[in-house]
């Protein structure tokens, strides 16, 4: 019998989850359809390009950014829906599942569908995502100006004054790019000059190129390079804009940054960004615990189920708790937080409010 009502209970608030995923896939693929129909209306693209770019974003949006917000909303009108459904809470209760049974069958549906979402789903949102930005990039209106980072190091390609440059580094370190190499090459994709530097600091757009090595292809003798202690480089990226490249994680799974944390950093991403990334997946079930928790709370803690004001109460809960991850990340961003305690310090501070919430419910 047990079983049988534990199954009912997981089914019928994982219905209801479902059926919230898919509403808020179906708001996030209208109004993102918008944006880029906006985004391709002035080039030739085929017309379906811009619905298979919005299916590609919207996953990873609503799986990893929205879903506690969405596994609190689901939770609230489960919980409701049990109270007011013939009573079912209180048939429930006669067959010995008190509050807090209930909330902790909904809670390990919760957790164990995050960590589906880190195994399993996000290694696919991760390389939609990919796709995602690549597509989108091949398509910008400063596609004469590209830069992207893989295995092989980073990739800048510039056009200036009818020429192409194409460069490859190493990886970023502080304010370097590390082993850089400039090929400039003519309209026809004739190679002119390649210029190989040991560091280049990329500070500002004028980068200053240190120990570097200057071959010029336009001279009848082959393979004689002339070596320059400092040369300037002006380029349409500085570090700002690389940085803003090593700060975008979404393109990279869970798995994926755990396998490959080592050479992440040698490719130049910051140990404390990759850090905060790391963290913010592993809490991301217990997070959606918690929200579980808070739902509860709000719901079968009440007595006037029907009191709008209450649900808006709890809606602008759910708000603030978004506002206080950002504060804490921005601390962490700051260097006042570690990357780690500027993830978990939410998540500690609304376990304490949960846990006073949970006594009053066992209580009854």
């Amino acid at each position: 019998m047990n079983k049988k009502i534990n199954n009912y209970i997981i089914f019928g608030y994982t219905k209801i989850l479902l059926n919230a995923i898919l509403l808020f896939i179906c708001l996030g693929v209208i109004l993102n359809l918008f944006e880029e129909i906006e985004f391709f209306k002035n080039t030739d693209a085929h017309l379906i390009l811009p619905l298979i770019l919005t299916f590609s974003y919207i996953p990873n949006l609503v799986f990893i950014n929205l879903m506690p917000f969405i596994i609190f909303l689901s939770a609230m009108y489960y919980f409701i829906s049990i109270k007011q459904k013939n009573n079912e809470l209180l048939t429930l209760k006669v067959f010995g599942y008190s509050n807090l049974k209930i909330i902790s069958i909904v809670s390990v549906v919760a957790f164990l569908f995050g960590l589906s979402i880190l195994v399993i789903i996000n290694p696919i949102t991760s390389n939609m995502v990919k796709f995602y930005e690549q597509t989108k990039s091949n398509y910008s209106r400063d596609t004469d100006h590209l830069v992207t980072i893989n295995r092989n190091g980073v990739w800048i390609k510039e056009t200036q004054q009818n020429q192409l440059i194409l460069i490859n580094a190493q990886r970023l370190e502080n304010n370097f790019l590390i082993d850089v190499s400039l090929d400039i090459l003519s309209e026809d994709h004739v190679l002119l000059k390649r210029i190989e530097a040991k560091k280049a600091d990329v500070t500002e757009n004028l980068w200053k190129l240190d120990q570097s090595k200057v071959y010029d292809f336009t001279n009848t003798v082959k393979g004689k390079f002339e070596s320059v202690d400092t040369i300037e480089f002006n380029s349409f990226y500085n570090l700002v804009k690389l940085n803003s490249l090593y700060k975008n994680l979404d393109t990279i799974s869970f798995l994926d940054i755990i396998i490959e944390y080592r050479e992440l950093i040698v490719r130049g991403y910051e140990k404390s960004t990759i850090s905060e990334k790391i963290n913010t997946f592993l809490a991301l079930p217990f997070f959606l615990v918690l929200m579980i928790f808070l739902a509860s709370i709000f719901t079968i803690n009440n007595r006037n189920i029907n009191n709008i004001n209450y649900t808006l109460i709890a809606v602008l809960s759910c708000a603030i708790i978004y506002y206080m991850k950002d504060v804490s990340f921005a601390l962490g961003k700051s260097n006042r937080l570690s990357p780690e305690m500027s993830v978990w310090i939410p998540i500690i501070i609304i376990s304490l409010f949960n846990l006073v919430g949970l006594l009053q419910i066992n209580e009854k």
